[in-house]
């Protein structure tokens, strides 16, 4: 079956002004945070805060793909194999398996305690391409289409010559391989997660630059398909998309923040040129989340305004007897949230919305702000996550508890 990434590509490649959206559901997070990585249970067993188990977390992929929404299911190596290999899910499906191709130190998050995070990112591959694209250490060439013939690199800056050499080293090995063997590519670059005392002033711009030099260097055979990236606000997006129509700019979700959160951020980088984006605690963290992926899509799609998405996409919970993890009016608010791996919230060094030469406007203003907004109240609401990477075992499960109490009522 034809897949729609394929067919979106080739589309926006041709015509610039083209409205198609790559709409991607990140669940390769098991390659990050270890017991954590499919997310809090819906249900409430006693006493406990209870996470997902990782069948649970492949269920929701089965489904999600079934409904055919998304355009790529980013997972881990481990997945695809029973998914993609063994199961054979996507042989009739339009959407596209994706693989995490490689594991970087800055996301090793599997305790929460944020030690790995805060030291420099260094290049590392768990997953291989052969494994990616067959199941074992060397395919025949009739294998290669058996798995995913996809994968997202991850790249990390940290305005250090001697990292970020080791960061491109190892990525233009990964490119070598790739072009060899017939694996594409999409290039997710994090902001810089431990500059030390050489903290770039621009980051947005520090991000930009470094894409556009490092692709510089690599023909088309050798290119990513798009990018994932942190969305610093309408200009460094419209300053990005201008250098290089030939680039497909995408963005990665950061942390669940609220509904509105998620529609808008959506909402406006697409308005300032965005053509992708990969949401992966915003959609695991969702009530429903074929629902709020069925929202997403309309957004993505000029159907529907993010306010009113939020408003329908409430009306559907209760619809479908399911309690909002907030009330409506605190929904539809914006919020500070984290665009790096290892924050829960806004508590990381480099935050949503204030990076850049201008930083993204507060959604009060009226130039930016989506309709029917109801204005923010300046203050993140006391339902916030915390920040998890500053918190013990014990605290976390202490405040996962709490917040089921605040659910159930």
């Amino acid at each position: 079956m034809e897949k729609s990434l394929d067919r979106k590509i080739a589309r926006i490649l041709a015509d610039s002004r083209c409205r198609d959206f790559i709409l991607a559901d990140a669940k390769d997070a098991d390659m990050a945070y270890g017991l954590a990585a499919p997310g809090r249970s819906p249900e409430y067993h006693g006493h406990e805060a209870r996470f997902r188990s990782l069948a649970e977390y492949r269920q929701l992929m089965r489904e999600i793909v079934a409904q055919g929404l998304v355009d790529i299911m980013l997972m881990s190596a481990s997945s695809n194999e029973i998914l993609t290999i063994r199961e054979r899910l996507f042989e009739s499906s339009p959407v596209t398996p994706a693989v995490r191709a490689n594991d970087t130190t800055d996301i090793w998050l599997a305790t929460g305690t944020g030690r790995y995070s805060s030291q420099p990112s260094l290049p590392f591959r768990t997953a291989t391409i052969d494994h990616i694209m067959c199941g074992k250490v060397e395919c025949a060439p009739e294998e290669r289409k058996l798995g995913a013939d996809l994968g997202l690199y991850s790249v990390t800056f940290n305005n250090d010559a001697e990292f970020d050499r080791q960061t491109l080293e190892a990525y233009k090995q990964f490119r070598l391989e790739a072009e060899a063997k017939g694996f594409r590519h999409f290039l997710e670059v994090f902001d810089p997660n431990a500059p030390g005392g050489h903290c770039p002033k621009d980051i947005a711009r520090f991000i930009s630059d470094h894409i556009v030099r490092t692709l510089a260097g690599v023909t088309s055979r050798g290119r990513p398909l798009f990018l994932k990236i942190p969305y610093h606000g309408p200009d460094a997006m419209e300053a990005l998309v201008h250098y290089d129509p030939t680039l497909v700019v995408g963005i990665l979700g950061g942390s669940a923040g609220t509904t509105y959160d998620a529609f808008y951020m959506l909402w406006e980088a697409k308005k300032y040129g965005a053509r992708a984006a990969l949401y992966g605690r915003k959609i695991n963290n969702a009530e429903h989340q074929l629902t709020f992926i069925k929202y997403l899509r309309l957004v993505a799609d000029d159907q529907i305004e993010p306010a009113d998405a939020v408003r329908a996409y409430h009306d559907e919970l209760r619809k479908l007897g399911i309690r909002p993890h907030r009330p409506l009016a605190e929904d539809l608010q914006r919020t500070e949230t984290s665009s790096a791996y290892g924050t829960g919230s806004g508590q990381g060094p480099f935050r949503t919305g204030q990076t850049g030469d201008r930083a993204a406007k507060p959604a009060t203003d009226a130039s930016r702000k989506s309709p029917g907004q109801i204005p923010a109240s300046g203050a993140e609401s006391s339902s916030a996550e915390p920040d998890f990477s500053r918190m013990t075992p014990a605290e976390k499960a202490r405040w996962n508890l709490e917040r089921w109490k605040r659910i159930l009522g």
